[in-house]
């Protein structure tokens, strides 16, 4: 019985991501956007209101678009799409300490819902970001950079980020999730979402920036979305999680260093 629960469980975990991805795909096809998130070429603009006429047609559907009601939603569940797969790692080190340590699949439970209320809580918190920027006009509609000094500093920003002490000590307990446990184990359900809240804050101490590149090429750019959540995977593996954190912040800093330089030639700038 308990395996038959314990798959249940798993397929169901499955399923919510699968599930969270193809909304967002349908979301970017619903609103004529390619896989990197710009409007497709061969779709006209009178195309495109066709398809958002549920929201007003044309700029007035737009500007919906970029209200909290209707944003606030679309990154709760890109929380669900990106970071819920990064979980594998902390489900499986719970329930391996399920016998010896007296956790329960109720506790498992009380880990994923935990550590999603608090990406929920960023989804939030990010929304608002996206709503300050577009009023700033360093984004557009879209979530897209409108100058490329503001994604020049994001990309430096973020990439220098994989060098403090902070991404140490949080990607230190996201990568090793099975010390945290043993430092923190409370057992139960609530004492599931406890230890799951923690390690979701932990969690966005980490991958905070990856969430903000977002702004850099396009907030609904899947190929983003894609790579973001490839990164975060491979950056919690056990194995090899950190020899790729400092890489990847320099690859970062030096792709805003390039972006800047682009922006200096005045070609888009």
């Amino acid at each position: 019985m308990s395996g038959l629960i314990r798959s249940a469980l798993w397929l169901s975990f499955f399923a919510a991501i699968l599930a969270a991805w193809w909304v967002m795909f349908s979301m970017a096809r619903m609103m004529g956007l390619d896989w990197i998130g710009r409007p497709q070429a061969m779709m006209p603009m009178e195309g495109m209101s066709s398809e958002m006429s549920g929201m007003s047609g044309g700029m007035d559907g737009m500007m919906e678009m970029t209200t909290f009601p209707v944003l606030f939603p679309m990154w709760a569940i890109m929380m669900a799409a990106m970071m819920l797969p990064t979980m594998v790692p902390t489900l499986r080190s719970y329930e391996d300490l399920m016998v010896s340590a007296n956790g329960t699949r109720a506790g498992w439970v009380g880990v994923l819902l935990g550590y999603f209320v608090v990406w929920v809580a960023f989804a939030a918190l990010i929304t608002v970001a996206q709503m300050g920027l577009l009023a700033s006009g360093l984004i557009d509609m879209m979530g897209i950079s409108t100058t490329l000094w503001f994604a020049a500093a994001l990309l430096i920003v973020v990439g220098a980020f994989q060098f403090t002490r902070t991404k140490e000590i949080c990607h230190g307990v996201c990568h090793s999730p099975m010390t945290y446990f043993l430092g923190h184990w409370r057992t139960g359900f609530a004492g599931g979402v406890r230890m799951g809240l923690g390690l979701g804050a932990f969690c966005v101490g980490c991958c905070w920036g990856f969430m903000a590149l977002g702004f850099v090429g396009g907030v609904m750019s899947l190929l983003w979305m894609g790579l973001a959540t490839l990164f975060m995977v491979i950056e919690k593996l056990p194995q090899i999680g950190h020899y790729v954190t400092k890489p990847a912040g320099v690859l970062l800093i030096l792709a805003g260093m390039g972006v800047a330089g682009y922006a200096v030639l005045g070609t888009g700038g």
